[in-house]
């Protein structure tokens, strides 16, 4: 009878031997991400969050871009068309750099370009998708409206026909790329439902004014949209949707973009704990070496590699065209509400130091907060999830 096969070495960075998941083409997508995030977002995000700036998005834009980061799990006009597991891995690695930068990506991505790419005319992605996967042009989402958030089917955002034209007229909050895009997909009511529009931002009327004095998610453009009698062409709308089908679809890809973001900003505070605790000396000797600290760990490291591996199994089941929305509820219900509990204990680890913009942790526990709000809320997701356990709506 043959000796078993020894296991490799314990990992702390992959307690549970993830990376066995992953193919070489999958590995080689998450470490140019990892690799441009460390080069170009890491030695900076910090000064930025603290000024509550992003410079240099544009430029930003265009190296994701040239790394295939935008409308990446997209197919065809510039698209990289990688799987959803490898867009979910950029993601990660994304978000483990600032949740702003992976923000910006998921709606370039899952939110614009998606809602071109799956309900636009060919038209509308010829003229707009190739430019904007190579970050070119901008792309934000006007769904979200001051007294409208989540209840979408409430918005007052109304197109109207004159003549051949739609005229368009409304305000949408909370919009992330805002004043630097150079086109908004817009969802409004008309009188035949709700549609999306495609709306270029030069267009007389349109404007994004940038939202100040935000202590969530600060290296990251957010911005009101006004549409004071915009008027665009017919051919404007998108064709192939409509009704709340149309928001929500792209909705649930951003959600899943999500799952594995949060895990990222966890992933960072995890890291950043374990580091401190085996090098911060108190009554003699590391506090790592603490019972109630390795406690901790412990119980961080489970509910961060617990949900990466949920991740990955939510990406096969995309990848497969086997995921419910109610599954991508379920997966930033979790994942999210975990990375803030991961945040807030590695801020426990660090003691005093946690709040100092010298360490990710506490940059990440209030970006999370935000992200913890939008694509859903907490008490939306459980509503989802619990109609579908008892076949009973609860959401009115």
């Amino acid at each position: 009878m043959s000796a078993s096969p020894k296991p490799p070495a314990f990992d702390p960075a992959d307690p549970l031997g993830l990376d066995d998941l992953l193919d070489p083409e999958d590995l080689a997508v998450r470490d140019t991400v990892r690799s441009w995030a460390a080069d170009r977002v890491l030695p900076y995000v910090a000064d930025w969050y603290e000024k509550g700036e992003l410079p240099g998005i544009r430029e930003l834009a265009r190296e994701l871009g040239s790394i295939g980061a935008l409308g990446m799990s997209l197919t065809g006009y510039g698209c990289a068309g990688a799987s959803s597991v490898q867009y979910g891995l950029a993601c990660l690695e994304l978000e483990a750099a600032d949740s702003g930068i992976r923000s910006l990506v998921s709606v370039q991505g899952s939110l614009a370009m998606y809602a071109i790419h799956a309900y636009g005319s060919e038209g509308q992605k010829n003229e707009w998708l190739p430019r904007m996967a190579s970050g070119e042009v901008i792309g934000c989402f006007g769904l979200t409206e001051p007294d409208h958030g989540s209840d979408p089917a409430g918005m007052r955002t109304f197109a109207k026909r004159d003549g051949e034209d739609w005229v368009l007229s409304g305000r949408k909050m909370w919009i992330t790329n805002g004043s630097v895009a150079g086109v908004a997909v817009v969802w409004a009511r008309t009188e035949d439902g709700i549609r999306g529009f495609v709306v270029p931002t030069d267009r007389p009327g349109f404007s994004a004014p940038e939202i100040k004095h935000k202590w969530s998610l600060r290296a990251s453009v957010t911005s009101e949209l006004v549409l004071d009698d915009v008027r665009l062409p017919a051919d404007a709308v998108l064709p192939e949707v409509t009704g709340l089908r149309g928001p929500l679809g792209c909705l649930s890809h951003a959600r899943y973009g999500i799952v594995w973001g949060s895990m990222g900003a966890a992933r960072s505070s995890f890291e950043a704990a374990l580091d401190y605790a085996r090098t911060r000396e108190q009554f003699g000797r590391p506090i790592g070496g603490f019972q109630l600290t390795q406690a901790k760990l412990a119980d961080m490291a489970v509910e961060l590699h617990k949900g990466i591996l949920l991740a990955h199994h939510l990406g096969r089941r995309m990848d497969a065209g086997r995921l419910r929305p109610e599954q991508i509820s379920f997966g930033k219900l979790n994942n999210v509400r975990e990375a803030i509990e991961i945040c807030r204990t590695a801020r426990t680890i660090l003691g005093a130091n946690g709040i100092s913009l010298e360490y990710p942790v506490m940059r990440h526990a209030t970006n999370l907060e935000s992200v913890l709000t939008y694509e859903g809320t907490v008490e939306m997701h459980q509503l989802v999830l619990g109609k579908a356990l008892t076949g009973l709506d609860a959401f009115r």
